[in-house]
């Protein structure tokens, strides 16, 4: 009976191991396809801006309060730049005043004829996501709201977000802030950003301030001696309700509803050296947004590794060198001047090759690459090349490129060689053109 006995307790823990796997939350499963119940989303890798995974990552939607990432940008921007500081006081106004009053807007409460200082305000905003504090940043920044959506506006277009427009700070839509809407947009206007918009603006905003992130992990603060909770499940909250939602490394970074945009969010989580940024917007639910998330978080960690393809001097076989006219070397080898490193899929190095393209500036009639050449003077560009569907960067300047290089210099020869050169050249070509003409006669 033990042989029996032995086999039916292996099954059993199997069993047990597979129910695991395919049940918690946490365990990242190694699939092909991810199957979304988000209208739109994508994957990125924080590091290089590498596309990892995309549905509908074009389409402009209402992002709701995803919306305050820009608002949070342009205040730490101010705020580096000298024009304001943490510690800078300012009073509420009164739409600010309006808006933190009307409980369809879950206002903290906000009081009139009291200081406010930015630190506070910034809180409120990127942990509990609340909308009279944005404004009241808005206005302290460029003086009034409409301002600030102009300068949200031109900053969007610096970073290069593909699919976005700006109407107010908060991501409320315009009908709902009445007569207060702000002033150069339209009173039924709404904010809009595509998931990859959303992706690139989280790229920036912790590229660009990392703190950003030691206050969007927080999970619960005072304000005015009340307790706010930060609408972000993903974190490791207190209560019990959330256990279910918590990720190992998520750290931001923000969320986001209306009626018209959905449960949305923005969400940035680092393992192991590795962070990914994902965006899922309209899910049907709270608890919808988050599970989404995670299973892009999954599937980015356990199906992608940073890779060094091909090093720093690597050499293409058969392409390592170019002929140099009127040098006193008759070649240069070249190279890549830095490594090709991306996250990939795992097993899939064989995919990728690279191909040279050399700068035809530089080179004669005859293909050679004409002396002086300096080391490190770079020759032509070398592209990566991947055999499948290749989701490409959410930013410009991240394509599968690097420059090719000499690896040494080569000098001009001296008037003297070059003279020799030349009339050897001559004779060559007279001998050339006789050997021609006998062949015609025959």
């Amino acid at each position: 009976m033990k042989p029996l006995y032995k086999k039916l307790s292996l099954v059993l823990v199997v069993a047990m191991m597979l129910t695991i796997f395919q049940h918690h939350p946490n365990v990242a499963h190694a699939q092909a396809n991810v199957k979304l119940a988000a209208e739109s989303a994508i994957l990125v890798d924080a590091e290089t801006g590498k596309v990892l995974l995309a549905k509908n990552a074009d389409e402009a939607l209402p992002p709701a309060s995803m919306t305050k990432m820009m608002t949070e940008y342009l205040v730490l921007e101010a705020i580096a730049s000298g024009k304001i500081s943490w510690d800078t006081p300012t009073q509420i106004s009164d739409y600010a005043y309006k808006i933190s009053a009307n409980n369809a807007f879950s206002g903290i409460g906000l009081v009139q004829d009291k200081d406010y200082v930015v630190e506070d305000l910034y809180n409120a905003m990127a942990i509990n996501s609340d909308n009279a504090t944005t404004i009241a940043l808005a206005e302290l920044v460029a003086g009034s709201e409409g301002e600030f959506v102009k300068m949200m506006n031109d900053k969007g277009k610096e970073m290069g977000l593909p699919d976005f427009k700006f109407v107010n700070a908060t991501g409320l839509e315009n009908t709902s802030l009445g007569k207060d809407y702000p002033e150069g947009t339209e009173p039924d206007g709404t904010n809009l950003l595509s998931a990859r918009s959303a992706a690139l603006l989280a790229f920036h905003l912790i590229k660009d301030f990392p703190h950003a992130l030691d206050i969007s992990s927080i999970p619960q603060t005072t304000f005015d001696d009340k307790t706010i909770d930060n609408w972000n499940w993903m974190l490791p909250h207190n209560s019990v309700n959330f256990k279910q939602y918590y990720y190992e490394g998520i750290d931001g970074l923000k969320t986001g509803y209306t009626d018209l945009a959905g449960y949305c969010f923005t969400g940035t989580a680092k393992r192991n050296g590795k962070r990914l940024i994902s965006v899922v917007m309209k899910t049907k639910s709270e608890d919808a947004r988050f599970k989404e998330t995670m299973k892009l978080m999954d599937y980015g960690f356990a199906n992608f590794e940073e890779k060094t393809l091909f090093p720093a001097d690597y050499q293409l076989k058969g392409k390592s060198t170019l002929n140099v006219s009127k040098g006193k070397s008759k070649t240069v080898d070249v190279a890549l001047s830095d490594a090709f490193k991306i996250p990939i899929k795992k097993g899939e190095d064989e995919k990728y090759s690279i191909s040279y393209q050399f700068d035809k500036k530089k080179l004669d009639k005859e293909g050679n690459i004409v002396a002086p050449v300096k080391k490190g003077e770079k020759v032509g560009t070398a592209e990566l090349v991947y055999d499948g569907k290749d989701l490409g960067y959410i930013t410009e300047k991240g394509k599968h490129q690097v420059d090719l290089v000499a690896t040494k210099s080569v000098e001009k020869n001296n008037w003297f060689m070059l003279t020799l050169g030349a009339i050897g050249d001559f004779f060559v070509n007279i001998f050339s053109s006789i050997v021609d003409m006998v062949k015609g006669w025959f």
